[in-house]
């Protein structure tokens, strides 16, 4: 049951990411590429966050009325490892309950092309996950883009931190743009609509 101030409080979406351009294009950067679109949608440009390592923009989802949220978006600037803190520092100073923070992020376990969204749950060995849930628990909201299983012997490590291939980019943006909508929904629509529509 969603209490009064959680009704009024804003969401923090959080895209997961590395910062540097090296690292732009890696799967393990699907956060930020969300992020950086949800941006553009709401006619926001990411700038720091003041002493919290992190950047951010501020502005609103959905119609506008009484069905639109005020968001703010989120990019750590801490590396990934190391996620929990800045998002932390965010969600105290925004004063958002764990409930309304959304984790945008890349997920081993479902194929390319795939996205689920849950509520709580384990980290699955995802370092910006295992810091997040570090410092705030385990009870916010995941949006999961699907990057597959590394081929062959290849090392998870060396996988995530590479560019999507050829074949994937050209469903990349699709994916992204699709990825950019889930979150939206969930956001406006709640969980059980965004799962409906979004999960594959």
């Amino acid at each position: 049951m969603t209490t009064a101030t959680e009704a009024g409080a804003p969401w923090l979406i959080v895209g997961l990411g590395n910062p540097g351009p090296e690292y732009a294009a890696n799967r393990h950067n699907v956060g930020f590429m969300v992020a950086d679109l949800l941006a553009e949608r709401i006619g926001g440009k990411f700038k720091r966050a003041g002493k919290a390592q992190a950047q951010v923009v501020e502005g609103r989802i959905g119609a506008p009325g009484p069905a639109s949220r005020r968001v703010v978006l989120v990019k750590p600037m801490s590396y990934m490892n190391l996620s929990g803190g800045p998002v932390t520092a965010l969600r105290d100073f925004y004063k958002v309950p764990t409930a309304h923070v959304v984790a945008v992020h890349d997920e081993l376990d479902i194929d390319y092309g795939t996205m689920r969204l849950k509520l709580g749950g384990g980290d699955n060995g995802h370092n910006g996950l295992k810091s997040m849930t570090k410092a705030m628990g385990a009870d916010y909201h995941r949006v999961r883009f699907g990057i597959g299983r590394p081929p062959g012997r290849m090392q998870v490590a060396d996988f995530v931190l590479k560019d999507f291939s050829s074949a994937e980019r050209k469903e990349l943006d699709y994916l992204v743009d699709r990825a950019a909508d889930a979150v939206e929904c969930l956001v406006t629509e709640g969980l059980e609509r965004a799962q409906s529509a979004y999960n594959s």
